[in-house]
C-alpha cells in the first residue's frame, strides 16, 4: 500500500510539473508574438511616417528593397520586402498605438497579415475589450 501512495505522490509531482513546463512554453510563445507583432507595426510606422510620409512614392519602393536587403542579411527572411509592405500595410490600418497592443495581445502576426487584405478596418471600443470589424471591400 506505502509503495502505491509513493508511485500516486510521485506521478502527481510528475503532472504538475509537467503542467508547469507546459503553461510556461504557451505563456513564452504568446509573449514572443505579441513582441514581435508590435515591433513589425513600430518598423510600418516609422517607415510610413518618415520616409513615405503617409504616401506610396515611388521611391518608397526603392526605399523598402534596400532596407529589405540589409536587415535579410542581418536578421533573416522575416524581413523580405514583401514582408515589410506588410508591416507598412498594419501601420496603415491601425495607426493608434493603444489599439495595436491591445490587438497584439488578441492575434497574431500570421492572423493580422491574413485580415489586412480585407481593407480597413473599424474598431469597437467595449468594456475593456476591443472588437475588430473588417469590411470586404
Amino acid at each position: 500500500m506505502a509503495k502505491i501512495k509513493k508511485v500516486n505522490a510521485e506521478q502527481a509531482l510528475f503532472t504538475d510539473i509537467a503542467r508547469l513546463i507546459d503553461e510556461s512554453k504557451s505563456y513564452v510563445a504568446y509573449t514572443a508574438n505579441a513582441t514581435l507583432t508590435y515591433l513589425y507595426w513600430k518598423i510600418g510606422k516609422r517607415i510610413n511616417d518618415d520616409i513615405l510620409n503617409n504616401k506610396r512614392a515611388e521611391y518608397g519602393k526603392q526605399i523598402v528593397v534596400s532596407l529589405s536587403r540589409q536587415l535579410v542579411s542581418d536578421y533573416g527572411n522575416n524581413f523580405e520586402d514583401k514582408n515589410i509592405r506588410r508591416m507598412i500595410q498594419f501601420a496603415v490600418a491601425f495607426p493608434e498605438e493603444a489599439i495595436v497592443v491591445s490587438l497584439t495581445r488578441q492575434l497574431s502576426w500570421t492572423h493580422i497579415i491574413a485580415l489586412i487584405p480585407l481593407k480597413q478596418p473599424t474598431i469597437i471600443h467595449e468594456e475593456n475589450r476591443i472588437s475588430i470589424v473588417w469590411a470586404l471591400v
